[in-house]
């Protein structure tokens, strides 16, 4: 089977980008990978070595959701359309919700990994101002959905919100997302810690109800989602922060090793976001045997069930009794990591969500053959 993949180069669609290709490849597909927004650096393009089923093409063109996206719209589309001529493949997986109405008569589906007017609805209770742009983006994204075979989502969750957003035109699915677990280290001697990635002011990932009050366990934020490549000399990135109620340290972005260190060596993840398209940080999380203590908001629900705990929804004192009886609590702070990673294993395994992409390729296209 040939697929051409489409990508952008920003943090968690990178990483799932990673773990689809390199599985893909695995079960003997041919890749033709496009990706959009920043050229990525060298240490980002390592895991590509040795996947002799792959082909590599890296665009600068800026994303759909950009405000400066529309401009690069009609140009992007006829690079991709010149490289299915080219290549010619057997499937489209594009995970740009824009590119599903690409002018080609390939098979496609599309992926939902995040999307202007979803975050809004889930950050602002509502739609964003309407706008020329605005009215561009939700014509070129409704097109997409509508012409796709499928419509992909990692979540209930997230196809209930596309169809708040864009309406119902159009054929949804959900497969979980997955990562390797041979990335992580669940067996590490763990330190008594709390975990969070996300930026300060970020207020989707509000890691920020970390530091209204004081807490009996060290904090560690990461304030940047991507990884940067090993340092040639040891840089110190931690700073410490006191805000008068909370002292925490914040680090900057980390090479994976140190990713994977953090992960390992942490007790629990805070999982504060209240917008999770792809949910990657806490299936890391749970790889490394962290207990995951979460916003309680359905796409966690959905994600964990009863392998997390939850606070109430975006609310800073909850969070802080949570976080306080698993202080209290050593045994259930264990027993929660090794729920969060079995629950991992059984569901958000790399391996299980290439099978699941395999199965739902051939289905699409036995369907659109069926019909012409």
């Amino acid at each position: 089977m040939r697929v051409l993949v489409t990508t952008d180069t920003f943090s968690g669609v990178w990483t799932y980008t990673r773990e689809l290709v390199s599985g893909l490849v695995t079960h003997g597909a041919q890749v033709t990978l496009v990706s959009f927004g920043d050229i990525p650096l060298p240490h980002q393009t390592l895991w590509m070595q040795g996947l002799h089923g792959l082909e590599y093409h890296p665009t600068a063109f800026r994303l759909d959701w950009m405000q400066e996206g529309e401009q690069d719209f009609q140009a992007a589309q006829e690079y991709l359309c010149a490289v299915v001529r080219d290549t010619r493949p057997d499937f489209l997986h594009l995970n740009q919700l824009s590119f599903g109405a690409l002018p080609v008569a390939t098979p496609r589906l599309v992926v939902a990994n995040g999307d202007v007017i979803t975050w809004w609805l889930s950050i602002h209770g509502r739609e964003p101002a309407d706008s020329a742009w605005l009215n561009w983006y939700r014509e070129m994204v409704v097109a997409g959905m509508k012409r796709a075979e499928a419509v992909v989502t990692t979540t209930r969750w997230m196809n209930e919100m596309l169809r708040l957003a864009y309406g119902d035109e159009f054929d949804g699915q959900v497969i979980p997302p997955g990562r390797n677990p041979i990335y992580f280290n669940p067996f590490v001697t763990k330190e008594e810690s709390v975990l969070a990635i996300g930026r300060l002011c970020d207020t989707g990932k509000q890691v920020s109800l970390l530091t209204q009050h004081s807490h009996a366990l060290p904090i560690c934020i990461v304030g940047a989602d991507s990884t940067i490549p090993a340092p040639a000399l040891p840089i110190r990135a931690d700073v410490r922060v006191s805000t008068g109620e909370c002292e925490f340290s914040v680090k900057g972005a980390q090479t994976e090793s140190q990713m994977r260190t953090l992960y390992s060596r942490s007790t629990i993840f805070a999982a504060t976001s209240r917008y999770e398209p792809l949910g990657l940080s806490s299936i890391e999380a749970a790889f490394s045997r962290c207990a995951l203590v979460a916003n309680d908001t359905a796409v966690y629900r959905e994600l964990w069930g009863d392998a997390a705990l939850y606070f109430e929804r975006n609310d800073a004192d909850s969070l802080t009794e949570i976080l306080e009886q698993l202080n209290q609590d050593r045994d259930m702070t264990r027993l929660y990591g090794t729920r969060a990673y079995n629950r991992a294993r059984e569901r958000f395994t790399a391996r299980r969500m290439v099978d699941d992409y395999l199965r739902l390729y051939r289905q699409l296209r036995t369907s659109k053959v069926a019909v012409a």
